[in-house]
């Protein structure tokens, strides 16, 4: 408590000399708001910084909810149960605003426009849709467009001090070392947006194979135009780019393991853990590209500290922050260390063993999912309508085979990053903030993270109950003694079959 007072003490003195300074007064706007990423941003802020002056949140009606309810809905997450514990006055700083980033200039009334332009010193641009197969034409307006309005906003703001981008640290995935610098781009982003304004998606997705190019999916080809927005408007903008890998769970704030989404590998973490997954397509011998969202989150501040405190000229350089993990680990590792952890913290309703076949075969991958998935799917959905129950198996092996295909290409290759520029900010961090915005987590303990991944998904996402885990445990070795006797059997039994049949010919 002490040590907190001293630094409140020093944020009247120098901005340039503590984080805290420099965000005291400051008024925020943040896109994706209420996505995975922006709502620990949103925490953290009101948190560790609480002389901020405001935070405007982008929100758009969804799922027969206005803006105000989503508004509440978040706020009622476990994530910010440590704040409103500790300030609950701070929620008063968050000022929700409607809008859609896929609409023409965010979708924001003139109202709202015009105190944003009023108001706002710092632009937090991550709203994005992260969805592999998108259509083209989506992807561009969502997070191309996007992009460039936010950028032309920000034109009209007098006091902005800083414009962050959250990208990808996919956006180049043709190369095999990846600077931090913007590259070229796949085509030319002005053609593009007006291509997808003008054109309907049948004709866009005609085109959509040349469009892409080196680009896997629509969401890197969408991302990739857009570093190239920022890095045009830098010339007249305080801009920089931050670029998060896959974004996991947290590994320390607000506490270890807070996890609210489905996407990417978590998804196949989670149906694997319970025996759903028999077959996965997967290069197991390559690189996991994951980071902590405390760890982006607190890149982004120490980002804009280090923007608002350099004196922008037209010559300035774009700053580019690779924000990945440097001791990475490969997808066969992090699968036995999540294998081992299964034993301590199971999941409940576990339906076969965990163990899975991997292939980079995708001919061998089809198959198998016809036999290991579909069919037993198939007969499970038959049992359900036969008690009158709504079947659901063949809708869920569908999505697990549509999750593997899409990210199969980033679990199949290798990157590496250059990470000049996160040494150079964390050494600005000044020594007493070193906890508190620090993102260099390069000693974190493996298997400690993945035991609160888990812990964190049980909790968050699949909302079981912890103090279940012995029952968990008794159904877990009874579920995986049926499926190895009942594998043993159908083993011998095709064995005995072939030697009937070699018996009888032969």
């Amino acid at each position: 408590m002490l040590l907190k007072k001293k630094i409140m003490n020093k944020v009247t003195i120098d901005p340039a000399k503590s984080i805290l300074a420099f965000y005291a007064g400051q008024s925020i706007f943040l896109t994706g708001a209420t996505g995975f990423l922006g709502k620990v941003f949103i925490e953290k802020v009101l948190r560790s910084c609480p002389d901020v002056r405001e935070i405007f949140l982008l929100i758009r009606p969804a799922k027969g909810l206005d803006v105000n309810q989503r508004f509440e809905k978040m706020l009622n997450l476990p994530l910010f149960d440590k704040l409103r514990e500790e300030r609950p006055s701070s929620f008063k700083k968050l000022i929700p605003i409607s809008g859609n980033v896929s609409d023409k200039v965010l979708g924001l009334s003139d109202e709202n426009k015009q105190m944003l332009i009023d108001r706002v010193t710092i632009i937090i641009h991550g709203a994005a849709s992260v969805k592999f197969n998108d259509s083209l034409k989506y992807a561009i307006l969502n997070n191309t467009r996007s992009t460039r309005d936010i950028c032309i906003l920000a034109q009209n703001m007098k006091n902005v001090v800083a414009l962050v981008y959250v990208s990808t640290a996919f956006t180049n995935v043709n190369k095999p070392f990846v600077e931090e610098k913007v590259y070229s781009p796949i085509v030319n982003w002005k053609k593009m947006i007006d291509m997808a304004e003008s054109l309907d998606e049948h004709t866009l997705n005609v085109f959509m194979a040349k469009f892409l190019d080196y680009a896997p999916n629509t969401y890197i080809f969408s991302k990739n135009l857009a570093e190239s927005i920022i890095q045009e408007y830098s010339f007249s903008l305080p801009c920089a780019i931050v670029r998060p890998s896959i974004v996991m769970s947290s590994i320390r704030e607000p506490f270890p393991g807070w996890i609210d989404n489905y996407y990417g590998p978590i998804s196949l973490y989670i149906g694997g853990g319970k025996g759903a997954i028999r077959v996965a397509y997967l290069n197991t011998s390559c690189h996991s590209n994951f980071v902590p969202v405390d760890i982006v989150v607190k890149a982004m501040l120490v980002v804009c500290w280090k923007l608002g405190l350099t004196t922008f000229t037209k010559d300035s350089n774009l700053f580019v922050l690779n924000c990945v993990i440097e001791r990475r680990t490969t997808h066969r590792y992090d699968i036995d260390v999540f294998r081992s952890m299964l034993d301590e913290i199971p999941l409940d309703g576990t339906i076969w063993n965990n163990k899975s076949i991997y292939t980079t075969n995708f001919i061998l991958f089809y198959i198998l999912t016809m036999l290991l998935h579909v069919m037993p799917a198939t007969l499970i959905d038959r049992i359900l309508m036969c008690f009158g129950r709504r079947p659901m198996a063949i809708r869920l092996v569908r999505l697990l085979y549509v999750v593997s295909c899409v990210t199969y290409y980033f679990s199949s290759n290798n990157w590496e990053y250059s990470n000049i520029n996160k040494s150079f900010l964390t050494s600005l961090i000044p020594p007493e903030e070193q906890k508190m915005f620090s993102f260099d987590y390069s000693a974190y303990d493996m298997k400690e993270y993945f035991k609160n991944f888990m812990i964190g998904g049980k909790k968050f996402l699949l909302y079981e109950d912890l103090n279940r885990l012995d029952a968990a445990r008794v159904r877990q070795k009874r579920v995986h003694l049926l499926s190895t006797v009942t594998e043993n059997i159908i083993f011998l039994g095709v064995l005995w079959v072939i030697y009937k049949w070699i018996y009888i010919y032969l």
